[in-house]
Parts: C-alpha cells; sequence; structure tokens
C-alpha cells in the first residue's frame, strides 16, 4: 500500500462498506468473500493517515487481518487466527467494485441516523459535505412511528406542512409554498391534472428526502421551496423477509410484507417483493379506506461494472372522498371533528396509481460513471361527493334564512387521468485536477404528460332537497340526485379538459474539493418548457383547442462550504429555480412561468462518533408569478397570480444516536411567510397554512444492558404548530396544537428469526386539532378544513427471518 498521507472521512459504519469506500478512495485492491464481513462494523475513520494505518484502525475491532500476494498490489482479508493458511482457504477473487448502489442500501442507514442521499446533487456526497440543507428520514423511524402514509413521515422535517385531503391524497407545503409534485427515485412520479392528488403508501420506501429551496438545476419544473423525494426499497443479495399484522382503532387491519435475495448462487440476480394491504374506518363519518400496494422488483448485476434494476409499483384504493368542516366567522365551526356532510349512499371513490421504473448504471472505469433512469406513471382517480355548494366561492354555503345553520350542498363528480414519462442521463466524473478534486456531473431530462379531465354535476349553484342542518343532521340522499348529477356535463360545453406538459432541460454540476476542507458547489440548467389545457364539450374538442405556451429559461445554483473540522461545517447558497404554468386566466390568457430565489446561509454538524447530524439554515426565498384560484370569476377554472410572495426563516433538523440506546429525530422551524405584491388586496398578509412555529421531537430508548428487559423500546414524540391563518385572504385562522404520540415495543428472539411486538397511540391527550385547509383547491378553503384524528392506537406483530 502506499505511504501517502490522505485525510480520510468515514463514518462508523458496516465493515464490508467502509472496507469498499477505503479501497476506492485509495486505488488498493482487496479481496473478502462477504460471508468473512457480515454482520462486522468498522470505527468511525476521521483524520490523515497513510495507507496503511487507516486500514489497521478500519480492522482494530474485527477478528481480521490481511496478507499480501507477494507483490503489495492485492491485499487478501483472513481471520487473524489463520494468517499463515493458504490464502486460497479463505479468499475468494473478487474484482474490484466499480459501481455504487443508487439508493441507500438498508445497511447504510444505521437506525436514525443517515450521512448521504442523492437528492442534493445526484451523486454520492457525503450530506456534510454539501452546501445545501436536505433532511431523510429513514426507514426506522418510519417503522417506530408506524408511518403508514407519506404526510406522517415528514411531520418530522423542519418547514414541511401536510395538506391533507380526507381519502384522496396529499400535498405539502415546503418553506410556506405548496408542492403538490412527489418525486420517486429523482423522477416525478404522479401526472399534472387537476383533479390528480399525490398518494403513497410507505411499505415500499426505504427513506424520504426533502431537498430545502429551489432544486430546478437537477429537476426541472419544480416549486421554490424544495422536493420531495421517495426512495424505495431495492433488491438485496441477502435474504431477508419480514411479515407484519396491524390493527387498531377504527376497524383498522393492515397486513405489510417484504421480501428480498439472491436468485442465481452468484447473486448476480436478486428480486425484492414489497407491499400491503390495508382496509380501515375513520373518525369522520361515512369515511373509509380499503387500498393494497405492491411492488415486485428485480435487479441484474451481469458484472462488477454494469447494473440493471426494473421495477413495478401498482396502487388501487377505494375511498369516500371528503370534504372536511367549514370555518364560521373566524374560526372551525364549533361541531364535533367527527361530522361529516356528505352521505353514506355516496358511491364509492377510486384511485389507482401504476409505475414502471428501470435504472441502468455502467462504471466506464474508476472514473466515469453512467446511469440512466426511466419511470412511467399512469394514474386514474374518479370520485362522486356531496359537497357545500357554491364550490368556488364563498357566497351562501349556509342559510341566512335559518340562522347560519343550514348547509347548502349540491353534487359534484372529477375524473382525471395521465400519462406521465419521464427519464434521465446522467454522467459523473470523480477527477483529480491541479491538486483539486471534481465530482463533475453532466445530464439530460425529459419529461412528457398528458392528461384529461371531467367534471359533471352542478358544483356552483344549491341543489334543492340536497340541505342539511348542521347542529342536527338528517342523512339519506335519493340515488336520483346522483343519477341526475352524473347526467349532467357541468359547466356546460366546457367540462371536459386536455392537458399537456412538455418540458427538457440539459444540467452541469461540478463539486470541487480544496484542502479537503473546502467544498465549492457550482452549475447551471436551461429548460425548454411546453404547456397547455383545453376544454370543451368532448376531450377531442378539448385537444382541438388545446393552447400552447412555450417557455425557456436558466437556472443557476452556486454554494460554498467550509469545513474546519470534520464534525462542523459552515455553508452557504444561492440558486433559483424556473417552473411553467400550464393552466389560464378567466380572460383565456397563459401566466409566465414561476421564478423562484433563494439565498441561504447555515452550519452543519456531526456528533457523538458522527451518529448525531443537525443542520441549522436560515433562508430568505421568494416566487414571482403565484397562481390562486381566482374566486371573483364565476368561472370555476380562473386562476390568477398573485404576483409575488416571500418566505424567509430559521430551520433546525436533528436526527441520530445520542448512545447506542438513545435515539433521536427531532426539527423546529420560524416561517415568516407573506404575500409581498398583490392586485387583489391581500398584500402583507401571511401565506395559508404556514404557522409561524413549529417543531417536533421524536426520542426512543432501547434497553441493551439489562438482561431481563433485553430487547424492549420504548419512546414518545410531540409535534407542535402555531397558530395559522387558514386562506390567504386571511379571513380565519387555525387554532395551534400540541400532539403527543408514543410507542413500545419488544423483540424477541427465535432461533435464527425475530418477533416484534409493538403498540403505538397517537395524539395520546386526545386532543381537538386541525391539520390544514384542502390542498386542491376543490374548494374554498373556509369550506375544506380537514381536522386531525383523535386519540388513535394502533398494535402490530411482525416477524422478521
Amino acid at each position: 500500500m502506499a505511504e501517502t498521507v490522505r485525510h480520510f472521512d468515514q463514518p462508523a459504519q458496516p465493515l464490508g462498506k467502509a472496507l469498499t469506500e477505503f479501497a476506492d478512495q485509495t486505488g488498493t485492491k482487496l479481496l473478502f468473500p462477504a460471508q468473512l464481513v457480515e454482520g462486522l462494523t468498522a470505527p468511525a475513520l476521521h483524520g490523515h493517515y497513510t495507507d496503511t494505518e487507516a486500514l489497521q484502525r478500519l480492522l482494530a475491532e474485527s477478528p481480521l487481518t490481511y496478507a499480501t500476494d507477494g507483490t503489495g498490489g492485492t491485499l487478501t482479508l483472513i481471520r487473524a487466527e489463520k494468517r499463515m493458511a493458504a490464502l486460497d482457504e479463505q479468499a475468494v477473487q473478487l474484482a474490484p467494485i466499480m459501481v455504487k448502489e443508487e439508493a441507500l442500501a438498508e445497511d447504510e442507514v444505521h437506525g436514525y441516523a443517515v450521512t448521504r442521499a442523492m437528492s442534493a446533487t445526484k451523486t454520492d456526497t457525503p450530506i456534510m459535505d454539501t452546501p445545501v440543507s436536505i433532511q431523510v428520514v429513514p426507514r426506522a423511524v418510519m417503522q417506530d412511528q408506524q408511518t403508514t402514509r407519506l404526510k406522517d413521515a415528514l411531520e418530522n422535517v423542519s418547514g414541511v406542512r401536510p395538506q391533507t385531503s380526507l381519502g384522496r391524497g396529499h400535498g405539502f407545503l415546503i418553506r410556506g409554498f405548496k408542492n403538490q409534485r412527489v418525486f420517486r427515485n429523482g423522477l416525478v412520479a404522479g401526472g399534472i391534472s387537476v383533479g390528480e392528488a399525490p398518494e403513497f403508501d410507505t411499505a415500499n420506501l426505504q427513506s424520504v428526502e426533502v431537498l430545502k429551496g429551489p432544486a430546478a438545476i437537477l429537476f426541472g419544473r419544480i416549486e421554490p421551496g424544495g422536493m420531495i423525494n421517495v426512495v424505495t426499497k431495492r433488491p438485496e443479495d441477502t435474504s431477508r423477509y419480514s411479515l407484519e399484522q396491524r390493527f387498531g382503532s377504527y376497524d383498522f387491519y393492515r397486513t405489510e410484507w417484504d421480501a428480498t435475495g439472491a436468485i442465481t448462487e452468484d447473486r448476480s440476480w436478486r428480486y425484492r417483493f414489497a407491499g400491503a394491504y390495508q382496509n380501515n374506518e375513520s373518525f369522520r363519518d361515512f369515511n373509509f379506506n380499503d387500498r393494497i400496494l405492491v411492488q415486485p422488483s428485480v435487479t441484474w448485476r451481469p458484472s462488477d461494472a454494469t447494473e440493471m434494476t426494473l421495477d413495478v409499483e401498482a396502487l388501487y384504493q377505494e375511498y369516500q372522498a371528503d370534504r372536511g368542516l367549514f370555518a364560521i366567522g373566524d374560526r372551525p365551526a364549533p361541531i364535533p371533528i367527527s361530522r361529516s356532510f356528505i352521505d353514506p349512499d355516496d358511491p364509492v371513490d377510486t384511485l389507482s396509481r401504476v409505475n414502471l421504473g428501470f435504472t441502468l448504471t455502467h462504471a466506464f472505469n474508476e472514473t466515469w460513471t453512467l446511469r440512466n433512469r426511466f419511470l412511467a406513471s399512469f394514474n386514474e382517480d374518479s370520485n362522486l361527493s356531496v359537497k357545500p355548494a357554491n364550490a368556488f366561492t364563498v357566497q351562501q354555503f349556509l342559510d341566512p334564512g335559518t340562522g347560519n345553520r343550514t348547509y347548502l350542498r349540491n353534487i359534484f363528480s372529477q375524473a382525471a387521468e395521465s400519462e406521465t414519462y419521464t427519464t434521465n442521463l446522467d454522467l459523473t466524473g470523480n477527477l483529480e485536477l491541479w491538486g483539486t478534486k471534481h465530482q463533475t456531473l453532466v445530464g439530460f431530462d425529459f419529461l412528457r404528460s398528458t392528461g384529461t379531465y371531467l367534471t359533471r354535476g352542478d358544483f356552483i349553484n344549491p341543489v334543492p332537497g340536497l340541505e342539511i342542518d348542521i347542529y342536527n343532521p338528517v342523512y339519506g340522499i335519493d340515488r336520483s340526485f346522483y343519477a341526475n348529477a352524473l347526467a349532467t356535463p357541468f359547466p356546460a360545453g366546457s367540462s371536459h379538459s386536455y392537458f399537456r406538459d412538455e418540458w427538457y432541460g440539459v444540467y452541469f454540476q461540478d463539486h470541487i474539493t480544496l484542502w479537503d476542507t473546502l467544498h465549492i458547489l457550482g452549475g447551471g440548467r436551461y429548460d425548454w418548457a411546453t404547456t397547455g389545457r383545453g376544454r370543451g364539450d368532448s376531450f377531442r374538442a378539448a385537444e382541438a383547442d388545446l393552447p400552447s405556451r412555450k417557455d425557456e429559461g436558466f437556472s443557476p445554483r452556486v454554494g460554498i462550504l467550509y469545513q474546519p473540522w470534520y464534525w462542523l461545517s459552515v455553508y452557504g447558497n444561492w440558486t433559483t429555480s424556473f417552473g411553467a404554468n400550464n393552466t389560464i386566466t378567466n380572460s383565456g390568457a397563459t401566466v409566465d412561468p414561476e421564478i423562484g430565489e433563494q439565498f441561504e446561509a447555515g452550519v452543519k454538524t456531526e456528533l457523538f462518533d458522527q451518529r448525531l447530524t443537525a443542520t441549522l439554515a436560515y433562508y430568505h426565498l421568494t416566487k414571482e408569478n403565484i397562481l390562486t384560484r381566482d374566486f371573483s370569476s364565476p368561472d370555476p377554472f380562473a386562476v390568477a397570480p398573485i404576483g409575488e410572495a416571500r418566505s424567509q426563516g430559521i430551520e433546525l433538523d436533528v436526527s441520530g444516536q445520542i448512545t447506542d440506546e438513545l435515539s433521536l429525530i427531532g426539527s423546529y422551524a420560524f416561517t415568516d411567510a407573506r404575500i409581498t405584491k398583490d392586485n387583489d388586496g391581500r398584500q402583507g398578509n401571511r401565506m395559508n397554512n404556514v404557522p409561524e412555529h413549529a417543531g417536533s421531537l421524536w426520542l426512543k430508548y432501547d434497553i441493551q444492558r439489562y438482561e431481563p428487559l433485553n430487547g424492549l423500546s420504548f419512546g414518545a414524540g410531540v409535534f407542535v404548530a402555531g397558530q395559522r391563518e387558514g386562506d390567504d385572504a386571511n379571513t380565519f385562522v387555525l387554532p395551534g396544537y400540541v400532539r403527543l404520540d408514543a410507542f413500545a415495543a419488544y423483540r424477541y428472539r427465535l432461533s435464527d428469526a425475530n418477533l416484534i411486538a409493538q403498540f403505538n397511540i397517537r395524539n395520546l391527550l386526545d386532543k381537538t386539532y386541525y391539520e390544514s385547509t384542502d390542498p386542491f383547491q376543490s374548494a374554498p378553503p373556509r369550506v375544506g378544513i380537514y381536522p386531525g384524528a383523535p386519540l388513535t392506537a394502533m398494535g402490530s406483530i411482525r416477524l422478521e427471518f
């Protein structure tokens, strides 16, 4: 081995991964069978060492040593007690590993601690070396919190607020700005149609990444607040199986499974099959959910330089669309949060999602790697619901002639379908030029999405016979009302919409490292986007009427990070985003692209032997040409740009382990999000659903030192949100709340298997609170308020083997 002194920066991690990173950095050929290092852990390695010193430190806590091939060119790992045995009795000749896994493998995520994420740079760069704010919710947190939906996982991340639609999916606010588009393994998942809602079950998720601030340089059209990227489980070469049964309040039943392993003896073919079936009622009257998720995937590794993965994800859900509650005056109505104003005979609604994904990675040599991703998404959503009258205004949904106690209703049906095809091609290189290290990325991506949207039923005017008393409701709607709604296209002549969205972009990024302590990240992207939406009395007429707007723009990003010590990083960045609005104003005009700009500065640290990571960030973010529904227009599809909004604040995220037994994930956000330019009198107002103060803290304790209790773990979490404005007009507020959750689990060893019993309670103090208003603008915020669930208990039994 070379005696050159190098700077090493590796966290405590599985020994096999630590040795692979050591070999990549030093160019050393290390040969060892996977079973030799299975279950062994390497200590953290930080500082300047020779190659020999570094390898000795990595092996210091293991029963292994190494032998040379006589020339010193290849090192073979063997057990220390058999140093003098023949090498061919302990070694397996392996070629140097050149391809690294794109997603975090399960053994890379140590409990709550995550050290790397792909979303920030699309490269395998440690979070501590990346001059942007990125947070990761690992699988371990989702398991401990018994998370089944994406919105619950994101409650652990600062600056992210869920916008719930009961039964239909979720939108999100990141740093104050709405985000209705979610990425899946780095590519857009879902279409563009108005009626669609992101819906992700967690059964097949390995982690959830949130990149804060504009991310247009790598991902194209995106909201400036940030991006959400779900990382799905990938096939592994080690056999692993789990089967779990959950049961809980409101007739909740869920079966979840996961199986992975090698198909062939040489482990070149691997598979994974994950999924879940769930059936439950709700704390809301007449609301339910019945869904199934399956994700089979297969990986082929024909050589150490090439890897291909194909996966199919299918989700089908039957549910009941629920319009939530409403405001009276400046607060939510004083009625039970369980009360619903839909009907028990409301027809069942359906939603389906199919994602077909493909990833190809090929390493040409130790310097250059090519990665191609492809994702096809097919989405359908059909629902019919009883809802407040005057769908897109707030006039007279309560009849003043009855003392404001009669709720005026109508029936609305919507059906949306979309097909989205997206792909990218990334070439990454690890270079050394004139004493500097470069991690260079050059890429191209393309997206094409088409969608249809059909509306039926008079959703503007009250339908006689559908009014209901909010304090003493009597249910039961004659089925003829539903038949009449489905037979009535509305608005007449324009009930059918056709969407088309195309964009492609090229991008370049270079991550430069100087003196192993200074990191400079720079790059840019150029986009070409074409958008349009046509309307008519049929889909053919809507497509023929399709207007088309073409936009193009440049999105740069610059960041710098200084690491005076291995455990501390100070960073700053400036970045912009480019959007393309795919809808029209009331006059029929298209809207200029949305433009975002952010300045950010912060510090990152790794403590407790790099097992605990923390990021503290300050940001100033602006967005121009924001669209909202034009409530002054009788046209329900009319929109108008607010003009400009600004969000600034401070965010803190902490996750990892303090000791071997105590783990935590926590966050705090101070967010000042306001409308700064407006043509409708709202200038200076706070942006809707954004609390000034919000935070969370989840603690877990694993008992390991007391034999009678070994295997027992327990924890608790608190989730806090301050008062929020319910709409951009600031006409009502959602009260602040504090929610307390708790869990306990016991792991029992059964031969080569683990049996885990777990019990969770959500909203332990049974507090009444309201999560958000409607994220999809199917109704004004005043008549689309969604309450949080009361005290909810869940038990589970899981077998791992």
